[in-house]
């Protein structure tokens, strides 16, 4: 008999999902059977297909579905001050959702409107073009891996970097890293001119498939700098990537 396939870890993209149907029916969660959570479960099947990993036939079944709920609870405070435990089986990342979302409904609010209609607007996040942004330094933002995508795919879109060092250049004269200065023709001379990353600074839960980005949503940095900026879940701005490096270069 060959051996039934185990289903993955669920992502922070469908903990974010689960966590707003949990804080919808906090007092009683609803039953396997109910229409939300039917939903819920068909919905995660449609972003498992996406990410290439929901082909076992009981992925984020209703009965999964029902189980998350019930993870969540040994991380509210309001169910578990009177003694009471919820299900223990989970993953760490059920905290740290909890801890990034529960008390923040407007940004709840905002990634779960901007992953549903990722997953509803299939073509944006295919998973080939999953592929061709999985850079290894980029650390998937808090939001989960598909808004991490989206914010990669207009940080790539080759008009729009264009305009960006155009608008810059008319302006400045010269292409410097809003976060630490570094010119690269200063450097490597000028057949460097023109090279600069460009960082979408809007918070990634905002944004919004088929919005028009403006170029007063993008930075230029360095690619040192555009490291650190996605080096952890949370995101540093370019702001706090500029505190850091004059705080670290002014004790030299």
């Amino acid at each position: 008999m060959p051996k039934r396939q185990s289903n993955p870890a669920w992502s922070r993209d469908e903990l974010i999902l689960a966590l707003d149907l949990y804080l919808r029916y906090r007092t009683a969660l609803p039953s396997k059977d109910h229409p939300h959570v039917l939903e819920l479960s068909n919905l995660l099947g449609r972003l498992g297909g996406l990410l290439s990993f929901g082909e076992s036939g009981t992925f984020r079944n209703a009965n999964g579905v029902h189980m998350k709920l019930g993870n969540f609870r040994r991380w509210d405070p309001e169910y578990v001050k009177d003694g009471r435990t919820g299900l223990a089986k989970g993953n760490k990342d059920e905290g740290e959702v909890w801890s990034a979302f529960a008390n923040h409904p407007d940004k709840l609010a905002g990634a779960v409107f901007a992953i549903r209609r990722a997953v509803e607007g299939g073509q944006i996040v295919r998973f080939l073009e999953l592929e061709a942004v999985d850079e290894f330094w980029v650390q998937d933002a808090e939001e989960g891996k598909l808004l991490t995508v989206l914010h990669r795919i207009r940080e790539r879109k080759r008009s729009l970097v264009e305009a960006k060092k155009k608008d810059m250049q008319r302006r400045y004269g010269q292409l410097r890293c809003e976060a630490c200065d570094f010119n690269f023709s200063e450097h490597y001379g000028p057949g460097a001119q023109g090279i600069i990353d460009v960082h979408h600074i809007k918070p990634v839960h905002t944004l919004r498939p088929g919005e028009k980005t403006k170029l007063s949503d993008l930075a230029l940095v360095c690619a040192n700098c555009h490291r650190v900026i996605h080096s952890r879940k949370k995101w540093l701005t370019v702001q706090q990537v500029r505190a850091l490096y004059d705080e670290f270069n002014n004790h030299l």
